[in-house]
């Protein structure tokens, strides 16, 4: 079992730009709000479901799965929401990975960033274009 334990934040300005090339994703959640997450998705050329219990401050149970495109597409049609598109850039910095999601669709003009951490006490440095902090913020 993992523990998924994530801080998520705005960007202050555009610096991160093309410190790493975008993966595109396409991502549906196949349950209703509220409670545990079930989420099928496509990361470029991989296809994974996972599934993610409901976060108690900023850890939650995450487990993960690769499966097969074909499955994943299928899985799509169950979607109890509309699909979410967005372009995931991975950028190292210090020891780490800021993942910076820049949205499209209804949500295009979203950017935002997330670092996995070890521990919810774990120290890091931000990058200067990290803005305010929305981890809370559904």
């Amino acid at each position: 079992m993992n523990i998924e334990i994530e801080r998520k934040y705005l960007l202050r300005n555009e610096d991160w730009r093309g410190l790493a090339e975008g993966v595109y994703y396409k991502q549906a959640y196949l349950n209703e709000r509220g409670g545990n997450t079930v989420r099928v998705r496509i990361e470029g050329n991989k296809a994974k479901l996972t599934i993610k219990g409901k976060a108690k401050n900023i850890s939650r149970v995450e487990i993960e799965y690769d499966i097969p495109m074909v499955d994943a597409e299928a899985l799509f049609s169950l979607a109890k929401t509309p699909c979410v598109e967005k372009y995931r850039h991975k950028i190292p910095y210090k020891g780490n990975v800021w993942e910076v999601d820049e949205f499209l669709g209804e949500n295009k003009g979203l950017v935002v960033a997330e670092i996995e951490l070890k521990s919810e006490e774990q120290a890091f440095e931000k990058p200067d274009w990290i803005g305010e902090e929305v981890t809370h913020d559904k």
